[in-house]
């Protein structure tokens, strides 16, 4: 891909900060019109993304409040990829300890995507399964939110009011929409 025209160099990455969550780097970059620096990249671990849609074409959603962007709205549920571990499997078991819903089945890949890729690095997967069974109450205590069967229909207004919380949820909605309508 290097070949590539527009394609930039890279010489190495510094390591600024790390933990579970985050690292930090500064990279050592040349772009294509020759100037060299140290460019700020963020590295955030693998995040599998559980897409639930029941015989009712509802999406099993958490509505929950983030601090950070100080924002109330629904997501799919999922999260961290623990090392060693299948992306399905967390998306599957994430589901089941942030609703109290277990995945029945497979859970069918349907995309992977990185939604910043200028300047950090996020990978995300996204699984559909077609079906649950309620197991019991959400055991995640800190992925607190009321958990609701969210009709498919509403999408494109949930997403127009700001109400779809973060690209995972967003992409991976939009992303099943238009596949059903091929």
């Amino acid at each position: 891909m290097a070949d590539e025209h527009g394609a930039w160099r890279t010489f190495g990455e510094r390591l600024v900060y790390d933990n579970r969550w985050v690292r930090l780097g500064l990279v050592d970059v040349q772009a294509p019109n020759g100037n060299r620096w140290e460019y700020h990249v963020v590295h955030l671990a693998r995040i599998a993304i559980a897409l639930v849609v029941n015989d009712r074409d509802e999406a099993l959603m958490l509505w929950r409040y983030r601090f950070a962007t100080d924002q109330w709205g629904y997501e799919l549920l999922g999260g961290l990829v623990d090392e060693g571990e299948d992306s399905a499997a967390t998306a599957a078991r994430e589901a089941a300890e942030e609703s109290g819903w277990r995945p029945l089945g497979e859970g069918e890949h349907l995309v992977s995507f990185e939604p910043l890729p200028g300047q950090v690095t996020a990978p995300m997967d996204i699984y559909l399964w077609r079906g649950a069974e309620h197991i019991g109450g959400p055991t995640d205590t800190e992925e607190v939110g009321r958990v609701e069967w969210v009709p498919l229909s509403r999408v494109n207004e949930l997403a127009q009011r700001q109400q779809l919380l973060g690209s995972g949820t967003l992409v991976a909605l939009l992303y099943y929409l238009n596949s059903q309508q091929s």
